[in-house]
């Protein structure tokens, strides 16, 4: 059968670095980047006689991810150990929660192909991350060694595990994407794929259309950008249906994703959950909040991605798309609401947003917050446009040379002589040079061809440097054109 002869079923376990300054039990540092093996202690790396102690403000931060996701947050939960053996845990345990978790059944709700879709958040959970593994090869499967990097060690991260409600991979990019700008408003993480703190184990099942059942699952490891979790799942799910044609079994396994290849590759064979044998954490006590406690934190949350979508809409009169692209960045918004408070006009400010603004971030791949353009010098340029100062065309222009140097519209314009040109008199003798250095296009307007205006507008604009007041190009051109009938 085809793929589309097969419903895809998609859920993911996405883990998420919260923004502490140390680690969840210990003392030691999070910060990324540092000399391998330099930010570890005898907690983190679990030697012998050591004793965790819980990092208050990693509580925090799994409450307020929670709430932004809509959860239920416990007011009693605990830790346990989960016990497998590999070389990046060295207490052969990970401190994670299992039976308790401090938050359940919340949802993400975003927008695919038009249509409103929402994903169950069955948990979100703390626990601290694993160490590092540096393989000697581009990936694990062709790699002749790995070294262990234990800063990482430690770091409190939560994870967020949803129902398998998904149904393409597009749906699943999308969702973390969403998900990542949940965290992001909510403060409680950078999200920064490229240095791991945001990351996702996808599991994937194929059943027949109509079915109900479940099929066996695979679950694929190694995605770092929301392009690969989406390439990865469609190339898993043509693999499925190719192997269930065949009239093979799927096996349940875990499988890592060479972005390079393209493929997805077998790592090691699945292990249930109660393969783990968890147990409650001996050495920490239950965590229990307060009512008082957690109302506190959801008073404290900013405005969220889907209310501030929605605010956009009705208290600036944007069209949803541009709503939900600006709203779904938080520095991006950021930016947009700093400029609104120099600069009324919301729409004139969205359109250069998303037009000039982003072509020169992707361009200088800068990120928002490194942007030289301070918000009320992106308002003083509408100003100056909206005042004939400048054209439309000599604002892109000023605009570029303020993204680069950081200089204000006023200096620019000043400095590169880019006044527009709105002197009546001088106006008119560009027109009249235009007109008698353009005998042939003159001579199709005058015989009814008046499509070529838009040529000769286009040559008074060539010749004034594009300085020239373009309504005013347009009117005594006409008016010249029209005395020589």
């Amino acid at each position: 059968m085809p793929l589309e002869d097969y419903t895809i079923v998609i859920g993911l376990e996405v883990h998420s670095e919260l923004m502490t300054k140390s680690k969840l039990f210990c003392g030691c540092s999070t910060s990324f980047g540092s000399e391998a093996n330099s930010q570890v202690c005898p907690v983190c790396l679990g030697l012998p006689g050591t004793l965790p102690v819980l990092n208050k403000k990693a509580v925090e931060f799994a409450v307020r991810a929670g709430l932004a996701l809509d959860c239920n947050i416990a007011t009693f939960s605990k830790f346990d150990r989960k016990n497998y053996f590999y070389p990046d845990l060295p207490k052969a345990f990970q401190v994670s929660q299992y039976d308790i978790p401090i938050c359940q059944k919340g949802h993400v709700d975003f927008i695919v192909n038009g249509e409103k879709k929402t994903v169950g958040v069955t948990r979100v959970h703390l626990e601290e991350e694993a160490g590092k593994s540096v393989h000697s090869g581009a990936t694990i499967s062709t790699s002749d060694f790995s070294l262990e990097d234990y800063n990482r060690c430690g770091i409190p991260l939560i994870e967020i595990v949803s129902e398998p409600d998904m149904r393409s991979p597009e749906e699943a990019r999308i969702y973390m994407e969403t998900l990542r700008n949940i965290l992001r408003y909510a403060e409680v993480s950078d999200c920064k794929m490229e240095e791991g703190s945001l990351r996702c184990d996808a599991n994937i099942s194929l059943m027949p259309k109509g079915a109900t059942k479940f099929g066996t699952r695979t679950e694929i490891k190694n995605m770092n950008s929301f392009r690969a979790v989406q390439k990865a799942l469609e190339y898993e799910a043509i693999r499925q249906a190719a192997c269930l044609d065949r009239g093979e079994k799927i096996v349940q396994e875990t499988r890592t994703w060479d972005d390079a290849a393209g493929v997805t590759l077998p790592m090691r064979s699945k292990e249930e959950a109660h393969d783990y044998r968890y147990f409650p954490e001996p050495d920490l006590v239950p965590i229990v909040l307060t009512t008082e406690y957690i109302d506190k934190i959801k008073n404290d949350l900013p405005e969220l991605p889907v209310a501030k979508f929605h605010r956009y809409i009705t208290e600036y009169a944007l069209p949803e798309y541009d709503a939900d692209l600006i709203s779904a960045n938080k520095d991006l918004a950021t930016y947009f609401e700093a400029v609104l408070e120099n600069y009324k006009d919301a729409k004139v400010v969205s359109n250069w947003l998303m037009g000039e603004f982003m072509r020169l971030l992707n361009e200088h791949e800068v990120e928002i917050t490194d942007v030289k353009v301070k918000p009320k010098d992106l308002a003083k340029l509408f100003e100056l446009q909206d005042k004939g100062t400048i054209s439309s065309k000599i604002a892109k222009t000023v605009f570029e040379e303020m993204f680069i140097s950081g200089k204000d519209p006023e200096t620019v314009v000043k400095e590169k002589g880019l006044v527009q040109i709105s002197d009546v008199s001088e106006i008119e003798k560009i027109v009249a040079d235009v007109i008698k250095n353009n005998p042939d296009p003159v001579a199709q307007y005058l015989e009814g061809k008046e499509k070529v205006l838009g040529f000769l507008v286009g040559q008074v604009m060539k010749f004034s440097k594009g300085k020239a007041n373009p309504q005013m190009a347009n009117d005594y051109l006409k008016k010249a054109l029209a005395e020589l009938k």
